[in-house]
């Protein structure tokens, strides 16, 4: 059994009507109901986590327009990291100021909507990509700046009623970097003891940036490693490919990377560092990645200029996109190739996940012993029988 701390109780049990197991055999496109089974202790748990960005309310997804239902943990993304340490919000209109769901800021929303998913726990992830992980080495290398940092998050831990903090570092370089990266764990965790709340931190999939990180240590002060098993491919690379595969290719003359990063690698290589298998989420990406002018993986890309690499990202929402779905069993990989002009060119080969991509995952998670999965991002899923979170718990808890 999991440790209570690290997850809430879980959401499947014994048909209080018939005795029978909650997950039952369910038929083709049919999903588990998460609010019709009582709460039990005796069954296995897995984590069904999402990241939900605060500039997705632009898009018109507020909080209570989410399949909540599905979900363990919200990372609630982002804050971000002044140099002097000092946590802020990212977005403080989106945050705590627009009026939303009855209240005012998607962080205030997302709290009230507890009483309706009690189960569910809400953390607050500080850093992301670019601007968002800027700081924080030269935050981290000054003991007064983690102080200012572990100030700052305690008031917004008081403030917003969090359930704890999620350190999204994109990510240490280097072995000082790496260490200091400990130290501040460390010392939120001191800040933030257990059971009371959660800590996790979010990581790349892949070795090359893992390897100045002392897993062995890091991971006594987490309840979570959000493992990222994506963006293995896009538009910095000159070759198509799979940018979510969960077994590598096994030869490329064309990206020898193929052959060495999956999920999977990435699993063995943090499972090979001492952490216990309990404490993984396995990523889920909820977008695609699109190389324009190709029809597979191992092509050269130039992007739709023609000669500039230029970025395209398209919402799982809007996928599969003029074409059908398809899917490479070997790698756990789905695909679609458009060839209609979409406003800049043709989207080509799309490398992205599907509901039975996310199932295969659901799967391989189970039989590793993993916490579970997490996604980035919620407000660009599907509905009904396309949900990937849907598809995430249902496969997890289907015994």
């Amino acid at each position: 059994m999991y440790p209570s701390s690290v997850f809430p109780p879980p959401f499947i049990s014994l048909n209080p009507d018939s005795g029978e197991l909650g997950s039952g055999e369910l038929e083709s496109g049919e999903f588990l109901d998460p609010n019709y089974f009582q709460l039990s202790t005796y069954l296995p748990i897995y984590g069904n986590a999402v990241y939900y960005p605060n500039w997705r309310i632009y898009d018109g997804k507020p909080p209570s327009s989410l399949s909540l239902g599905y979900v363990s943990h919200v990372f609630y993304a982002f804050a971000w990291v002044k140099e002097d340490g000092t946590v802020y919000l990212s977005d403080e209109y989106a945050d705590e100021q627009i009026p939303v769901d009855g209240t005012y800021g998607c962080l205030n929303s997302l709290i009230s909507l507890k009483w309706q998913f009690p189960e569910m726990k809400v953390l607050l992830s500080i850093g992301g990509g670019g601007e968002g992980s800027q700081n924080f080495a030269c935050v981290a290398r000054n003991a007064l700046s983690v102080e200012k940092f572990i100030e700052t998050t305690t008031d917004l831990a008081v403030k917003f009623r969090l359930d704890g903090f999620d350190v999204n570092w994109e990510h240490p370089e280097t072995p000082q970097e790496a260490a200091d990266y400990f130290c501040l764990l460390a010392r939120l965790r001191e800040q933030f003891p257990s059971p009371d709340y959660l800590l996790t931190t979010a990581m790349a999939g892949a070795q090359w940036a893992l390897q100045n990180i002392n897993l062995t240590y890091i991971h006594q002060y987490v309840d979570f490693i959000n493992l990222m098993a994506f963006d293995f491919a896009g538009h910095w690379m000159r070759q198509s490919g799979h940018h979510a595969q969960l077994f590598t290719q096994q030869t490329n003359p064309y990206n020898a990377d193929a052959c060495i990063i999956s999920g999977d690698s990435g699993v063995s290589y943090v499972l090979g560092q001492g952490v216990p298998a309990y404490k993984i989420l396995l990523g889920i990406p909820v977008y695609g990645h699109a190389f324009p002018g190709t029809n597979g993986i191992n092509q050269p890309y130039e992007g739709p200029g023609g000669t500039e690499l230029e970025e395209m990202v398209i919402d799982y929402c809007h996928l599969p996109h003029g074409g059908p779905e398809m899917h490479d069993d070997a790698l756990g990989a789905a695909y679609c190739i458009d060839w209609t002009d979409d406003g800049g060119g043709e989207a080509g080969f799309v490398s992205y996940d599907s509901t039975k991509s996310v199932k295969f995952k659901a799967r391989y998670v189970k039989q590793k012993g993993l916490g579970g999965l997490f996604y980035w991002d919620i407000g660009a899923d599907a509905s009904g029988e396309r949900s990937l979170v849907a598809a995430g718990y249902t496969e997890l808890h289907e015994f």
